[in-house]
């Protein structure tokens, strides 16, 4: 079953990523406030990204990848700076947070 990674920018301009095997049915669940806690309290919604996998598993595991990223990396992944990105990893001395709300 195909898997999507997608990130989406909240109203607040924090970032959500998320993963799904239906990316239109997630994103409207998102816009109507049916979606996460995050983004039901950051209305409106946009999608800003997203990757298409063979398998919901692997889009599962990218998801999980990019939240452990800085909002630089991901804004980076979005705008399709692909060259910055290894310049953007975290020295293993920094610690890590799991949420991007600026």
């Amino acid at each position: 079953m195909k898997g999507y990674l997608y990130i989406l920018e909240c109203s607040d301009g924090s970032f959500y990523t998320g993963s799904t095997n239906d990316l239109n049915r997630r994103i409207e669940e998102h816009q109507t406030g049916k979606g996460s806690y995050h983004t039901r309290k950051s209305l409106p919604v946009k999608l800003v990204y997203f990757e298409e996998y063979d398998r919901v598993d692997h889009a599962f595991y990218r998801e999980k990848q990019i939240q452990g990223w800085s909002r630089k990396k991901k804004l980076a992944l979005i705008e399709g700076r692909f060259s910055d990105l290894p310049g953007l990893s975290k020295s293993p001395s920094t610690s890590s947070g799991t949420k991007d709300n600026r």
